[in-house]
């Protein structure tokens, strides 16, 4: 049995970016690269630099008590001053 290993090319369509272009063809322009090259340099670029950074840990926001007086309410913030600081509070 004979194994023939073929190579196929991936043609898709992408919306490169005005700035993004701009640097693709200065790249191109200093490295003679075709475009196709240059785009696929860059992406391996990228995709190897991102699969060395860490993963950000997400910043959770732990709610606690605030230690507000009873009968008072944070959401009438106008009435919680008046009533801690007076009618002339302004």
């Amino acid at each position: 049995m004979m194994f023939v290993d073929y190579h196929h090319d991936v043609r898709t369509t992408i919306t490169i970016e005005e700035d993004v272009e701009a640097k693709l063809d200065q790249a191109m322009r200093k490295t003679g690269k075709s475009f196709k090259a240059a785009v696929n340099d860059y992406l391996r670029l990228g995709l190897a630099v991102e699969a060395r950074v860490k993963p950000v840990k997400p910043f959770v926001v732990r709610a606690r008590p605030l230690g507000l007086p009873p009968g008072l309410s944070y959401d009438h913030v106008e009435e919680l001053i008046e009533q801690l600081e007076g009618p002339l509070h302004k």
